[in-house]
């Protein structure tokens, strides 16, 4: 198998962007990836999109958009693993380059979800859950967070305010993100006064619904150097996918991400790495309690002592471990099948060195894990920025 390089990088703003159609966000991230890498055609496209034919009426859209950036005649396919699909189509073009069946593919994502009705989007995202013993219970994917939240606040004995400091960290960043939705710094107070929309989750703890695309250029990583003008070369050192059950009440433990450990764990073991290994973390906020699982299941903190990471200061930017660098899906946005692909991105720009302001110091390794449903798909990539 060849190892695989990103060498181009593109991205829409995140927010409710009712002049542009799925194909116009596609095109955008697209091209600016194109243009990046410094090529003119590839050999596959592959886009993460969870959503196009429930809200927007429109499926065939990685065809739809080959056709209109200029490529036809390529392969193209949409991949679906709910909100774990920007992932899920990364690394699907990462098996074509490294089978060695393609040479250049585009990996994308894309969402549109702010041309419907609030209750047309949460139904189209329940969609993700179990139909039978969840949705027609009436359990959106809000309920479901909640039970969870409020569930590891009774067994470790933690407070709400506690969850505070990833929101916060979260807003901290996005403020030097041009491309973020939510631009603006919050503080733990603000987040204690929230509004309340499912009991103990409040508004600041939740990621809103919006638009949004982001492209990424993979190509053999010994080829790498052909492309990019002289950009740093990424590589992408491990890709490693894992499953829970769909339903919550299913799982074994519903407070332990098993998919969450199964796929960070076999990504180390790709990448001969540890959890000590990693330099940045871009992990799935799509709640504030999401990232306190995620960061435990990793290994990066014992059960019931996610929070302190946050408590700490440990996930600033100038932390033992940064996350959500450029905003995460609560600030920057979360456009389900194409947050994974933003991950991506933020990662290359920080082992590039682009992350400007929000630049972590000394960033070499750097791991995204994309989330579809309630942990039932859980997708990691850990990444490299050669010197």
């Amino acid at each position: 198998m060849r190892e695989v390089a990103i060498v181009g990088i593109g991205q829409t703003p995140v927010g409710e962007l009712w002049d542009k159609s799925l194909r116009h966000l596609g095109h955008d991230a697209v091209v600016a990836a194109m243009q990046d890498a410094g090529i003119t055609t590839a050999n596959a496209l592959y886009v993460g999109n969870m959503l196009s034919g429930e809200l927007a009426g429109q499926e065939h859209l990685a065809t739809l958009i080959a056709d209109f950036v200029g490529l036809r005649g390529i392969e193209a396919a949409k991949i679906e693993a709910a909100c774990a699909s920007g992932a899920a189509a990364l690394r699907t073009g990462i098996m074509a380059v490294a089978s060695g069946m393609a040479d250049v593919v585009i990996a994308a994502g894309v969402e549109k979800m702010t041309d419907t009705l609030p209750d047309e989007t949460t139904a189209g995202l329940a969609l993700a859950a179990d139909q039978e013993y969840e949705v027609a219970e009436g359990a959106t994917f809000l309920a479901l967070n909640a039970m969870l939240m409020q569930r590891y606040m009774h067994e470790f004995g933690v407070e709400k305010k506690h969850f505070a400091p990833f929101p916060v960290n979260a807003h901290q960043n996005a403020v030097n993100n041009p491309n973020a939705m939510f631009p603006m710094a919050i503080s733990a107070g603000k987040y204690e006064r929230a509004t309340v929309v499912a009991p103990p989750i409040n508004i600041l703890d939740s990621s809103p619904i919006c638009d949004g695309a982001a492209a990424v250029v993979l190509v053999p990583a010994d080829r790498a150097a052909e492309f990019g003008a002289g950009k740093r070369v990424v590589r992408i050192v491990a890709s490693a996918s894992a499953t829970d059950t769909l339903a919550v009440h299913d799982r074994r433990d519903p407070l332990y991400l098993e998919a969450a450990y199964l796929s960070s764990h076999r990504a180390y073991a790709l990448a001969g790495f540890t959890p000590a290994d990693i330099d940045l973390f871009e992990l799935h906020d799509a709640f504030s309690i999401m990232s306190v699982l995620s960061l435990e299941a990793c290994g990066f903190a014992a059960r019931g002592q996610g929070v302190e990471l946050g408590q700490s200061g440990a996930i600033a930017i100038d932390g033992s471990l940064p996350i959500t660098t450029m905003g995460g899906l609560k600030a920057r946005g979360h456009p389900v099948g194409a947050t994974g692909i933003y991950q991506i991105v933020e990662l290359v720009q920080q082992l590039r060195g682009e992350a400007g302001a929000n630049q972590v110091a000394h960033a070499h390794v750097g791991m995204a894990q994309n989330i579809g449903g309630s942990g039932a798909t859980i997708v990691t990539h850990i990444l490299v920025g050669d010197d």
